[in-house]
């Protein structure tokens, strides 16, 4: 039986239809750069019919560097006694919001790890706070798991969105890269739980990480396609070296950049961000990712005195710079490539057939 040509399955991925395994295969390990090209294309395209030449702006806000987990690929591991640990106060990430505000963002999200210390209580105060005194802006949570009564409890005071990258769909994969007390099993009850509570849910895994191959990239895309999430994130890995990967090769920019565009002709109407670990392994990495059908960034607005400390991998950028200077230096990038950043919460929009 004859395989088909890329070029057809590019064609058959922008008429949104599924790819098989096979298929997938094919596409991802046999793409010249020509057909890469189209690929990236297509992308674009089909971005630009759902979201024209605009780019959404989300104001991360990096709020505490504990970590409960010991994640084999994660510079904030539990293990690691080499990090200067911090955590923001109400009143230090409310000012976050304020000078987020003041600079036009619209969506804030609330980042970090899995830490106790911060409370149903005090993060239900904290949403409702922002929520008050700025009820035009989107709140996204990227905190990890949580029980379904969290979640519920969450939204319910006024976050809108919810950032929970699935890093492997693969058992055996996400085995070698957490340790026992983390289980995929969990991850995808909570990514089920958080659509079902009302969240506009995001995914997403590494590229390149340690052990992946490409049957385990066919498999995330196949979840991706199934669990429909309103968000997808997808970066490079990038070893740190205070962690078992130290010695592990970064992902790569190709793959990276080509998993974009499959993605965004999956899932047309998608969020999806150029995200700074495709700026730290590239000067312009976050220019190429949307030039490979990305439509959102993520600014830094932590205050500069702990960004240094929210290192997840080595060499992370923009972590010398105030809120203003990632803020206008984005802008400035997006324009040259003839985008523009838009103030606007930037909502997923469901299709309409």
């Amino acid at each position: 039986m004859n395989m088909p040509s890329v070029k057809y399955l590019i064609e058959k991925l922008e008429a949104n239809r599924i790819l098989s395994e096979d298929e997938f295969r094919l596409l991802i390990t046999e793409i010249s750069d020509e057909e890469l090209a189209f690929l990236k294309e297509r992308a674009c395209s089909t971005a630009q019919k759902y979201f024209d030449n605009k780019i959404y702006i989300r104001g991360l806000i990096e709020f505490t560097n504990y970590c409960k987990n010991d994640c084999y690929y994660c510079g904030i591991r539990r293990s690691n006694k080499e990090v200067v640990r911090y955590r923001l106060s109400r009143e230090e990430i409310l000012n976050c919001a304020d000078t987020g505000y003041s600079l036009g963002f619209r969506t804030f999200v609330l980042q970090g790890g899995e830490d106790p210390y911060y409370t149903d209580d005090f993060l239900e105060d904290l949403i409702k706070a922002i929520k008050n005194k700025y009820p035009d802006c989107a709140i996204t949570l990227s905190i990890g798991e949580k029980s379904f009564d969290t979640y519920a409890r969450l939204f319910k005071a006024g976050a809108d969105r919810y950032l929970l990258r699935h890093e492997t769909a693969n058992e055996e994969h996400y085995k070698k890269l957490h340790p026992p007390s983390l289980s995929l099993q969990n991850r995808k009850q909570c990514l089920v739980n958080l659509k079902e509570i009302g969240y506009q849910v995001g995914a997403g895994f590494m590229v390149g990480s340690p052990y992946q191959t490409v049957d385990h990239i066919i498999e995330d895309l196949l979840f991706i396609k199934e669990l429909n999430p309103h968000m997808v994130g997808i970066g490079p890995f990038i070893p740190h070296h205070q962690t078992p990967f130290s010695n592990e090769a970064a992902g790569s920019l190709r793959l990276t950049l080509m998993l974009l565009s499959i993605i965004r002709l999956m899932l047309p109407n998608v969020l999806l961000p150029a995200t700074t670990a495709l700026g730290t392994i590239h000067p312009e990495g976050r220019e190429m990712g949307i030039l490979s059908g990305a439509n959102v960034v993520m600014p830094n607005l932590s205050p500069t005195y702990v960004r240094k400390n929210y290192e997840l991998y080595d060499n992370k950028i923009c972590t010398g710079d105030e809120a203003a200077e990632c803020r206008y230096c984005l802008e400035r990038r997006i324009n040259r490539i003839g985008y523009r950043i838009v103030v606007d919460r930037g909502d997923y929009k469901p299709l309409s057939y």
